[in-house]
């Protein structure tokens, strides 16, 4: 049998040469128009001052204080035998109002002023919750002045060059992580001048 010679129109060739950039219902597109896809955006970087890892009071586990970027924190060298150890009462009046809006209270417990923190963590901790039914985090037993002051009150006192000068110092750390403000001893948590303050760094974007 001879074979038929078929002649097909040039039209329809390209017609079917189109028809081939699609498979399966699907359309081919060339590599050279294919779309980049765009990089996940980096999340934001953890500020200096909170490079830090400290042990938690209550089960001494690690914690890096990058978790809190982007918050206002506030940090306080506690005692459990001072005349100010009231003052947990307001700090954790404070974290509890604030913390939605971004606040976080961080309790350092020290032994260098008085020796008015003798306890060991579990003690600390115990006395803590129990007295003033403590929620916001506590890290454990540490100094904040002299040869042995921990990394992180070495730079708040290079930042704000003052030093705590008792138990229940306060710094309030900006968003930004960089903006901080230090407080005597002496200033009561719920001192209006001072929720103000933190009202006014809550209120700033990092």
């Amino acid at each position: 049998m001879k074979s038929a010679l078929v002649h097909v129109n040039p039209g329809v060739l390209r017609r079917l040469a189109a028809c081939s950039l699609f498979a399966g219902g699907a359309l081919l597109v060339p590599a050279a128009q294919a779309q980049t896809p765009k990089p996940a955006t980096a999340p934001a970087a953890c500020p200096a001052l909170l490079q830090h890892r400290f042990d938690r009071l209550q089960d001494e586990k690690p914690q890096s204080l990058c978790q809190y970027s982007g918050q206002v924190v506030l940090v306080v060298n506690t005692a459990s035998f001072c005349g100010f150890t009231g003052q947990y009462e307001g700090l954790e009046a404070l974290y509890a109002k604030y913390k939605s809006q971004g606040l976080v209270v961080l309790g350092f417990p020290a032994n260098d002023f008085g020796r008015q923190e003798p306890g060991n963590n579990q003690a600390i901790a115990d006395f803590c919750e129990n007295t003033f039914g403590v929620k916001f985090p506590m890290f454990s037993k540490t100094s904040v002045v002299g040869r042995e002051t921990n990394p992180l009150y070495k730079q708040l006192a290079q930042k704000t060059g003052e030093t705590p000068q008792w138990n229940f110092h306060k710094y309030l750390i900006g968003r930004d992580g960089q903006t901080v403000r230090s407080y005597p001893s002496t200033l009561d948590p719920k001192d209006p001048k001072f929720v103000r303050d933190i009202e006014r760094f809550l209120s700033t974007k990092s």
